[in-house]
């Protein structure tokens, strides 16, 4: 098989160490994965991200936590976050098939 069909050439068994989160069953799991789905984005890295939380970028599930952080960075004057935030709750990238 091909090396560039293997997973782990994708840097998906790194994502965990990079993104640092809570035990799945803490509480406060899904605020922190939404966290690192943003710093994820921030960083060019919404794969890692997403293998990491085993969430995807604009799951409805997160948009309470993603609404918080929003509203902390719009306090803040974080336009990064905001923005990124805002791209966020907009939901997962549609793309058009050729």
């Amino acid at each position: 098989m091909s090396r560039a069909f293997v997973d782990e050439d994708a840097g998906g068994g790194e994502a965990a160490g990079r993104y640092p989160l809570p035990d799945r069953a803490d509480p406060d799991y899904d605020r922190a994965a939404a966290r690192a789905l943003l710093r994820g984005a921030d960083q060019g890295d919404t794969a890692g991200a997403e293998a990491a939380t085993g969430y995807y970028w604009g799951d409805p599930a997160l948009f309470p936590h993603v609404e918080r952080i929003l509203a902390e960075a719009r306090e803040d004057r974080d336009d990064r976050l905001e923005q990124l935030a805002e791209r966020f709750l907009r939901g997962p990238v549609r793309r058009r098939r050729t």
